[in-house]
């Protein structure tokens, strides 16, 4: 059935997170609104199925009526939606979304599914912070019980925040058993601190390991063997 997910929208980096998570729809083509202006500098967003709006226009709000229709429209696509509008700290509440895409739901008459996205980007134990997304409980848009668009706004709102709250739990665990890792970014200080560790490793015929837990446990191995270590 046509397919919505809505994220939130902490940071630039969002449209990279979400074309990784795309990697779960393989079969399905995704299509994003942008900022018209957003879009003239970052060209190369139209390769990823991004469509630009003008912003607080009536043009802007009719084109992305017409262009988010075209898309449920049409099987096997994603519609991808930051309905926040602009970036906003994932820890802002009440979550406040912009009307268009309850708009959309309030005058759809078919099946669909709306699934809800957190990301966020807390720093764990290495020097470049993770990138954690949860997706939500989904919101069913059945045709046989149409609600008005303020109620949607409600709904998709209040399921968004729910799902931001989830993350945030998770995020707070530190606990990366909880989450699939998609990608692995480069661990380790860098420069010479981290080609001394590289060279300690080579000559005590250890695989190096630059996270910075590794690190820790090296070191806390090493003053228990000197007696030093409580």
């Amino acid at each position: 059935m046509p397919l919505v997910i809505l994220a939130n929208h902490p940071s630039w980096w969002d449209p990279v997170v979400c074309t990784l998570l795309s990697a779960r729809f393989p079969t399905r083509v995704i299509y994003s609104p942008i900022d018209a202006r957003a879009l003239e500098t970052y060209r190369f967003f139209r390769k990823l199925g991004f469509f630009g709006v003008e912003q607080g226009t009536a043009r802007g709000a009719a084109r992305f009526l017409q262009c988010s229709r075209a898309v449920l429209d049409t099987p096997g696509t994603i519609l991808w939606i930051t309905a926040q509008g602009r970036f906003t700290d994932p820890r802002s509440r009440p979550v406040t979304l912009m009307p268009g895409l309850a708009r959309v739901l309030a005058r759809w008459r078919k099946p669909a599914m709306v699934l809800p996205l957190a990301i966020e980007y807390p720093f764990w134990d290495e020097r470049s912070p993770e990138a954690l997304a949860h997706f939500g409980e989904p919101l069913q848009v059945d045709p046989s019980r149409p609600i008005s668009a303020e109620a949607w706004g409600g709904l998709l709102a209040g399921r968004l925040e729910q799902t931001m709250d989830n993350l945030a739990l998770a995020g707070i665990s530190r606990d990366p058993g909880i989450f699939h890792t998609l990608h692995t970014g480069r661990a380790g200080v860098g420069g010479m601190y981290d080609r001394i560790r590289r060279a300690s490793a080579w000559l005590g015929l250890r695989r190096f390991d630059g996270t910075h837990a590794a690190a820790i446990a090296v070191r806390k191995t090493k003053e228990i063997g000197d007696g030093g270590y409580p």
